[in-house]
């Protein structure tokens, strides 16, 4: 009985992860039009050897694909005409709330669609969309209006100030405030990441 399937198997799979590995860690949402292009011809090369075709001839062409993806880049951060060339400009979808018809013509996207982003930004209502783009790898760019931005600790640390001058002014007597525990609201999950594990790891039936 001919094994050598297995083996070409195992082999597959390692020098595909290498290969995308070297290609980047971007996902399919996030890549451009010649990234989706190299990856999805890696995809089908990698197959060839379990029909029969030569392993190592397909290797070697998945590993020139991915050279010239990153020749590409190269040439793309070199010049900006390249760049735009290769992976296109921003569209702009809507501006102080009002949609642009001809780039949505152009594009060949309906207001649906556009809704259908928005809402995954949390964005419940189109007239609070100041600015909203299409970028080249398909992700929609929104700026909301002043008044529908939510509060920043930068805002709230000057409506504070604010209000602390007034009290001064005022002569209002200090109040005594009740601490708040700096462990309140649990671990913070960015710093585990930093650190490589968690002091309070959840329950084992959810890791």
């Amino acid at each position: 009985m001919d094994l050598d399937w297995i083996w070409k198997a195992v082999l597959i799979v390692l020098a595909g992860t290498l290969l995308l590995r070297v290609a980047g860690r971007k996902s399919i949402s996030q890549m451009t039009l010649a990234q989706t292009v190299i990856m999805i011809g890696i995809g089908s090369l990698l197959i060839q050897p379990v029909a029969g075709k030569n392993i190592w001839t397909t290797i070697g062409v998945g590993l020139i694909l991915v050279l010239t993806l990153m020749v590409m880049e190269y040439l793309q951060v070199k010049s900006d005409r390249v760049e735009q060339f290769i992976t296109g400009k921003s569209k702009i979808l809507m501006e102080n709330g009002v949609l642009d018809e001809k780039n949505f013509k152009k594009l060949r996207m309906t207001v649906d669609q556009l809704e259908m982003k928005l809402r995954q930004q949390g964005v419940s209502k189109l007239s609070d969309v100041k600015w909203a783009t299409l970028e080249p790898n398909g992700q929609v760019g929104v700026e909301l209006m002043p008044g529908a931005k939510p509060v920043t600790k930068k805002d709230f640390e000057q409506l504070q100030a604010q209000v602390q001058r007034l009290i001064n002014m005022l002569g209002v007597p200090p109040t005594t405030t009740r601490p708040v525990s700096p462990e309140m609201g649990g671990e913070d999950i960015f710093k585990e990441v930093k650190e490589n594990g968690s002091l309070t790891p959840p329950p084992k039936h959810l890791q």
